[in-house]
This record gives C-alpha cells, sequence and structure tokens, in this order.
C-alpha cells in the first residue's frame, strides 16, 4: 500500500459564515479583491410597529425654526393620576390593562407625551374618564348599543 502520510485530501472547504461575511475585514479584503459589495441601511429594525409617526410629525421634524410637538397637558397627567387611584391601580398595572410600557403612562402623567390617539382612548376606556375635548375629567358615558 502506497499511503503517504504527509498528504491531506480536503473533501469539502466551507465558506465564511453570514456573520463572517458581513464582518468589516470580510468586506474590506472583498472590496481590496474588486468583488461586488452591496450594503443596506435596515430602518425602524426591531422596533414597535405599532406607533409609527405620523407625517406632520416628520415635517415638524424637518422645520429649521424653533418648533415643538404638542405635548400632553399636566391637566391630562393630574387625571389620569386621579383616575388611576380612584381605580387603585399603579402606573404598571394600568399600563398592562391597555397593553403599553408602564414609561407610557409616566410619560403622559408627566407631560412629556406626544398625545396618541389610540392611547389616549386606551387610557380613557381603561379609567373611565374623558382625557380629550371640552369634558376633560368628566365620566365616560356608556354608548347605546345598537340592537
Amino acid at each position: 500500500m502506497g499511503d503517504d502520510w504527509d498528504t491531506v485530501t480536503v473533501l469539502r472547504k466551507k465558506g465564511p459564515t453570514a456573520a463572517q461575511a458581513k464582518s468589516k475585514q470580510a468586506i474590506a479584503s472583498a472590496q481590496r479583491r474588486g468583488d461586488d459589495v452591496e450594503t443596506s441601511k435596515k430602518w425602524s429594525a426591531g422596533q414597535n410597529k405599532q406607533h409609527l409617526v405620523t407625517k406632520n410629525t416628520a415635517k415638524l421634524d424637518r422645520e429649521t425654526e424653533e418648533l415643538h410637538h404638542d405635548r400632553v397637558t399636566l391637566d391630562v397627567g393630574r387625571y389620569i393620576q386621579i383616575g388611576r387611584g380612584d381605580k387603585g391601580l399603579t402606573q404598571k398595572d394600568l399600563a398592562t390593562k391597555i397593553n403599553e410600557k408602564p414609561q407610557v403612562i409616566a410619560d403622559y402623567e408627566c407631560g412629556r407625551a406626544i398625545p396618541n390617539n389610540q392611547v389616549m382612548g386606551k387610557i380613557e376606556r381603561a379609567l373611565g374618564i374623558k382625557l380629550r375635548g371640552k369634558e376633560i375629567g368628566q365620566p365616560l358615558e356608556p354608548k347605546p348599543k345598537k340592537k
């Protein structure tokens, strides 16, 4: 038998893994070789798609003048606190009830939040008080059910 212990036979050579192919070194070496390198930036990847930025907000961001977003008034925050207290809920309990993060409730109560009608409606239904319009703080009237 003519077995040669010094020679090695490679049956299959694996290419770089996805993470290795995306590394800076791999990209730089591909560019040096003259290979085509395609890069793309992912926007809003891994974010909560439930609260999309409206066109008006984006337009306001592009303005060069000193403009600011409308915030929730402190009166609304105070009514949220009062309503929570009447129901015996903590911020976390209310957030869980309306399926939002506790920080959202804290922002609304402190007046830091930009009002979102969806979130405001959820809080109104959970607490049973109006937070929008002229009758802020008044109890919500149940709508008559249609037959």
